[in-house]
């Protein structure tokens, strides 16, 4: 397996803009820590992540981390929200609401993650 490159994440702040919103400059710079790190979590979780094209690399980066940044936003992080005006309820349930980076089963499966029985070398031969 090729290690990868731990300079370079699977996406750009640019992407992430292009695929979700402009960024503050506070949110620019969480933008990089969290793509790199939503990169990492590739690497580690999907076994057979250099299968997938670096569009689908691209694509999943960005889906990671705007569920993690979404979770600052109130409304747009939020899964379910609930408003009733007597007796003043308000509800509200999010996916990830300390903003935690994690994988859906769709993003696994298209990074060739484990979706069933699989077989790894525990002594590093091929």
């Amino acid at each position: 397996m090729v290690a990868p490159d731990p300079e370079l994440p699977f996406a750009t702040v640019s992407d992430l803009e292009s695929r979700w919103r402009s960024l503050s400059k506070d949110e620019h710079t969480r933008a990089e820590a969290l793509l790199d790190d939503a990169s990492g979590l590739i690497v580690d979780t999907c076994p057979r992540w250099e299968q997938a094209s670096p569009a689908t690399l691209r694509r999943v980066t960005c889906s990671v981390v705007r569920r993690a940044m979404a979770a600052d936003d109130e409304d747009i992080g939020a899964t379910s929200l609930m408003d009733t005006t007597g007796p003043f309820t308000t509800q509200r349930a999010y996916s990830s609401p300390a903003g935690d980076l994690f994988l859906t089963k769709a993003e696994k499966a298209a990074l060739g993650g484990v979706t069933g029985a699989f077989e790894t070398s525990l002594l590093g031969l091929t």
